[in-house]
């Protein structure tokens, strides 16, 4: 599974078009098989900040993002218009679990203390 965390600001001008512009995007990321989520989070703290974090099964859903036409206009509108700054990081995820359930990715250490077996 591959995460990608991309942080972001918007021209305070620019945001109707930037919503516009993400929302019809989401069509086209559902679409694509190995996509599997993606949530948008603005800062409290600085308004116009955002981070989007989305999960891709693997590589190949990336490249199929990535190269998908729209996406690649949304890019340019994004360098061109929207963002005063960005940041992308894509990262192999080593771990995934919850919680309570679907924890055998968790080390072993953490799974003892959560049961009350380290002090």
């Amino acid at each position: 599974m591959i995460v990608m965390v991309f942080e972001f600001d918007v021209e305070a001008h620019e945001m109707d078009d930037y919503m516009q512009t993400s929302t019809e995007l989401r069509e086209h990321l559902n679409g694509i098989e190995g996509f599997i989520s993606i949530e948008r989070f603005e800062s409290s703290a600085k308004p116009g900040r955002f981070v989007a974090i989305g999960y891709f099964e693997d590589e190949d859903a990336v490249t199929k993002w990535r190269n998908l036409p729209a996406h690649r206009r949304a890019q340019a509108l994004g360098r061109s218009r929207f963002f005063n700054s960005y940041r992308l990081v894509m990262a192999d995820v080593t771990r995934d679990y919850t919680h309570d359930l679907r924890r055998e990715s968790a080390p072993d250490d953490s799974n003892k203390a959560h049961r009350g077996q380290v002090s």
